[in-house]
């Protein structure tokens, strides 16, 4: 019994020696275990889709800073990330952020409308200041035109104020002309002025612009302002010509006088007025010259208002300078044109370009019709008259007057009068050089126009 007992014991041993090695063995060879990857959760019905994902916020809101309380303990089992590091606390000199709802995140601060930009949040305060273009015609005593001069050679006043000169310039400035024929001289000034449109052209520049205006018995525009180089002007001058106005005395009676009209049997001619002496003897009277000289310029006037800033605006009148008739009278049109910087020229034709003659037209008896209103015109806008009598004359006129007004001195000033009074404001220019003679304009009348 003793002797069986003993040969267990020994077997039991050598097994548990066996045992030991191979356990250890076995451990060593064995792979690491792998733990179980965490289940995926099933996507939730597109039904739910609006509520899980909101534009501009994560997939998964943040928890708000009472949701710890409420929440239960976390198993122990499960693995936590590590919390993010809290942020510095704001400044006590920038204000807080403002959270969106339900978000925790700052709202964006709101941009201003589309197309306002700094507008919406800074004011802009605008200053007005009523900016003046003065050209000007600086001639000697021979009437040649002087060039050379700088912006030191010019002063410049206005209501006997002297202003600092803000632009000079020398720089010829395209030209808007429009030309105004006179169509009630006699026949033999109008076929001068006929066979004289031809050379306009010649003087004019393919950056100038025309348009073309008549009068008679009232203003009439022929064409709107056009390329000064283009057919379309030559076709209109070519159909402006007219047969002009007729002189002598109208023939009643005897074997040369016709009768158009007859009433009761007697010869009735329209175009002569009855009259009757104190001593009931009937007399026949002259008809009355028409001459709207006046309505023609205003006309033009307006059309050249039109035009756009940066262009000189021209009047350039063909005409004998006579005034009857004109629904507008020369104060009124003398304030329009200095109220839209234009400048009117003229080429004076017929008995009123006689040396003498003409310089006695330019007064008004009582009673009778003006017979030369141009020089009035022309010095009150800073334009000037040539009057000329010959074909060859007349076409030469075109071209001085075009090169005199094409080479002026621009003067602009900013005038320290208030912006838009109504009033009228006069304007002297004075140059440093002697035996000069000096034209501008002598005043003007502010408008919207004028302020920068």
């Amino acid at each position: 019994m003793n002797r069986r007992w003993t040969r267990n014991l020994s077997v039991l041993t050598l097994a548990a020696g066996l045992a030991l090695p191979l356990s250890v063995l076995a451990q060593q060879t064995a792979q690491p275990s792998v733990p179980d990857a965490p289940m995926p959760t099933a996507p939730a019905p597109m039904s739910d889709m609006k509520n899980q994902v909101t534009p501009g916020i994560g997939a998964a809101p943040l928890p708000s800073p009472d949701a710890d309380s409420a929440m239960p303990a976390a198993s122990t089992s499960q693995a936590q990330p590590d919390a993010p590091a809290q942020r510095p606390a704001a400044s006590a000199s920038q204000p807080p952020a403002s959270t969106g709802p339900d978000t925790g995140q700052p709202t964006p601060p709101e941009l201003p409308a589309p197309g306002k930009g700094m507008d919406a949040v800074v004011s802009t305060i605008h200053a007005y200041t009523n900016f003046v273009l003065v050209p000007v015609t600086v001639k000697d005593s021979k009437g040649h035109l002087v060039a050379g001069l700088t912006f030191r050679d010019f002063r410049v006043f206005e209501n006997s104020q002297r202003q600092a000169l803000r632009l000079f310039t020398v720089d010829p400035a395209p030209l808007s002309i429009a030309y105004v024929i006179d169509q009630s001289v006699t026949q033999d000034v109008m076929t001068k002025v006929n066979n004289s449109l031809g050379a306009i052209q010649g003087a004019l520049t393919p950056y100038d612009e025309v348009a073309v205006f008549t009068y008679n018995n009232g203003a009439k525009q022929a064409t709107g302002f056009t390329g000064a180089q283009s057919h379309r002007l030559e076709a209109v001058l070519a159909i402006t010509k007219a047969t002009g106005r007729e002189e002598g005395v109208p023939v009643n009676s005897g074997p040369l006088a016709g009768c158009s009209i007859s009433a009761n049997g007697n010869c009735t001619d329209p175009n002569l007025q009855q009259g009757r002496s104190a001593g009931g003897t009937q007399f026949m009277m002259l008809p009355k010259e028409i001459h709207t000289l006046n309505d023609a310029i205003l006309a033009a006037a307006v059309e050249l208002s039109r035009r756009p800033a940066g262009r000189r605006r021209l009047i350039y009148v063909i005409s004998d300078g006579k005034e009857y008739g004109s629904k507008a009278t020369t104060k009124e049109v003398i304030k329009y044109l200095q109220t839209n910087q234009i400048a009117v020229y003229a080429t004076l034709v017929g008995d009123s370009a006689r040396w003498g003659e003409g310089y006695l037209s330019r007064f008004h008896l009582p009673f009778q019709m003006n017979d030369n209103i141009l020089f009035k015109y022309s010095q009150a806008t800073g334009g000037s008259l040539d009057a000329e009598r010959s074909l060859n004359g007349i076409e030469k006129s075109y071209a001085h007057i075009a090169e005199e007004a094409r080479t002026q001195y621009t003067l602009g000033y900013i005038s320290h009068q208030p912006a838009i009074d109504g009033r009228y404001r006069s304007i002297e220019v004075r140059v440093d050089r002697p035996n000069v003679e000096v034209t501008a304009k002598p005043g003007y009348y502010p408008t919207a126009q004028d302020q920068r």
